[in-house]
């Protein structure tokens, strides 16, 4: 199945570092307070189920197929302790235990909160905030990425993850997202 996908005025003028995007849902009720639910409120039993939903997205199971590596967008040691665990490398894990692998790209250093900065202040907060595992890299050269994380809003964290991907050597770098904020502003 080949899905055609538009792409943007903004797109189409800078082409992001995403071959594709692919998403399960509008970023609004009920998935707000869902994604909230299992993502803050320690409710990571929802992952299976959330999984199950970002693998109904149109082009979703093509992605996985086609992927050499499947992985999430890593949280901070800060974030992590905070959380209690990552819900994209939950997400992950149910999507493609085969591929999955949540050492490859690493966070290397803790970053004020996303949620309330403007796209702009989001892409500068992480600047050096993504590598990949040096004594690794080798095995993305030439390699199909597929990212994972719950949210996608200003495209800021998987943008920033997908360019460090690229320059390791991945040939293509596309991202999977259980939901997507729709403000044309943001995305």
């Amino acid at each position: 199945m080949h899905i055609t996908a538009k792409r943007c005025g903004s797109c189409l003028r800078s082409p992001p570092p995403l071959d594709q995007c692919l998403t399960a849902s509008s970023y609004e009720w009920p998935w707000v307070d869902l994604i909230a639910r299992f993502k803050f409120h320690e409710q990571a039993g929802w992952a299976g189920s959330l999984a199950t939903l970002m693998l109904s997205a149109p082009g979703a199971e093509d992605a996985v197929d086609a992927a050499d590596w499947v992985l999430p967008i890593p949280l901070s040691a800060q974030r992590l302790a905070e959380r209690g665990y990552n819900q994209s490398w939950l997400l992950t894990r149910q999507i493609s235990p085969r591929k999955a692998d949540a050492h490859l790209l690493l966070r290397t250093r803790d970053t004020p909160s996303q949620r309330t900065l403007p796209r702009a202040e989001r892409l500068a907060n992480l600047v050096g905030a993504f590598a990949v595992e040096p004594l690794r890299a080798s095995q993305l050269r030439g390699k199909n990425v597929l990212l994972i994380d719950d949210v996608m809003t200003s495209g800021a964290s998987l943008h920033t993850a997908a360019q460090v991907l690229r320059q390791t050597g991945a040939a293509k770098v596309s991202a999977l997202v259980l939901a997507r904020t729709e403000s044309s502003d943001k995305a």
